[in-house]
Order: structure tokens, then sequence, then C-alpha cells
């Protein structure tokens, strides 16, 4: 779930301490890493698609995304009719199971994302969601469409996974639940990030979004630490 990332239209709560410049080049960041995790846990089993917003940008992404991921616009004017919408035209092209990622959470790794693809294998229907430390969830994923799941939440609040949970058990349906992550929406997000992909107990050679890792790094380089990170 991707909305093109223009200067001054992704990731406002970052400014200060970004520029809007800088705060859309984070956001691109983001999706390439998120993207990649993706990718790589997909392999030959799974399409990958970027659900975008708005129209006609579609050349936005070419040089954002792996080239075999398929363009579908979004629909809806609330965030749970755009969630409820994706999936409803995905089940139309005829999968047998999907999942929507957020493209706010670039450390997830691409094991949970094949975790997730797992749980979907099995015969048994069931919702799997991946909690955020905020209260809501980076990826819900479902072997057949359960509109329910996105009435009455309270989106954008820390009680949208509570509520989800909720649901599904109103409706009968077995929940699991993938490894915790966080958003980055906001300067606490963003210090949490670069502890976790630049503190001194970060290994170089994680693999973890590799993409906002070297952003982040040439603004300190150029910048310094106190610039975007205080100690």
């Amino acid at each position: 779930m991707t909305k093109v990332p223009r200067a001054g239209d992704v990731k406002t709560r970052l400014v200060p301490p970004l520029t809007y410049d800088e705060a859309a080049e984070l956001n691109t960041s983001f999706l390439r890493d998120t993207a990649a995790s993706i990718r790589a846990a997909a392999g030959d089993n799974a399409q990958c698609i970027g659900v975008y917003t708005p129209l006609g940008i579609e050349h936005t992404y070419s040089e954002i995304l792996p080239l075999d991921f398929v363009l579908v616009p979004q629909r809806g004017d609330t965030f749970g009719e755009r969630l409820y919408f994706a999936a409803l035209d995905l089940f139309a092209c005829g999968f047998g199971s999907i999942c929507l990622i957020d493209s706010d959470s670039p450390t997830i790794p691409a094991e949970t994302f094949s975790r997730a693809v797992k749980l979907l294998q099995d015969a048994e229907d069931r919702v799997v969601l991946g909690p955020s430390d905020d209260g809501g969830y980076y990826l819900i994923g479902f072997k057949k469409l359960h509109g329910e799941m996105f009435d009455q939440i309270e989106w954008s609040t820390e009680r949208v996974l509570g509520q989800t949970v909720r649901r599904a058990k109103e409706i009968g349906l077995k929940v699991k639940m993938l490894p915790r992550g966080y958003d980055v929406d906001d300067r606490a997000g963003l210090q949490r990030l670069c502890t976790e992909l630049l503190g001194e107990n970060s290994p170089l050679d994680s693999g973890i979004a590799p993409y906002t890792r070297e952003f982040l790094s040439r603004i300190i380089k150029r910048e310094g630490r106190a610039r975007i990170w205080p100690a």
C-alpha cells in the first residue's frame, strides 16, 4: 500500500528535523527496502503488487519498485475503504490469498513476510496480522475477503489492532500473529530507526533496510548526528 513519495505529501510529521524533500526521499527508501523484502519473500510462489495512489503517477515507481511489481490503483476515500477495495480487487484477480503491507515499516525482514505466506497456505481460513507497537498493524493477510475486518475500526489510533482482533473473533476467524514491528511516522520513530540501523549495537551486515540505512548515513556524514539523531 503506497502513496507516491512527493515532497509535502508524505512523512510530513518528520518535518522537522527533516526537510520536505528529505522526508520524501526517506519514504522512497522505505518503499525500496519494503519492496526488496517482499520480493525476497515471494520467491516463485507469489505476485508482488504496488497498490498506489494517486492515478497518473505510475511512471514514478519505475525507479522505486522492482520491475516485476504490478501496479494496481487504490480506490476509496477512507483508509478502511482503501484496504477493503485493495483486497476486493486482488481477490478478483484470482489470488488464493493476499497480504496487504504498509510502507512505513522498512525494518520488517523478508523472513517475516515469508512466515505470513506460509501461514496462509494452510487449508483453514484465518487472518494473519503483523502487530505494530503503536497499536496498529503493518500487515494483514487473508485467504478470503472478510469485509467485516475493516468495519467499525478507529483508524490511525492505538485501538486498530485490538478492534481488528475483536472483529475476527466475532466472525469466528482464527488469528495468527507475526513478530511485532513499528511504524516510522514521527520524530520518536525516526530516533528508534536510527538507533536500530546505525547504533553501536547494529551489525553493518544485517541486511535490514539497506536503502534507509544509506540515506540516513549520508545526512549524518554531511551534517552530523545531531541533525536528525540527537545523542
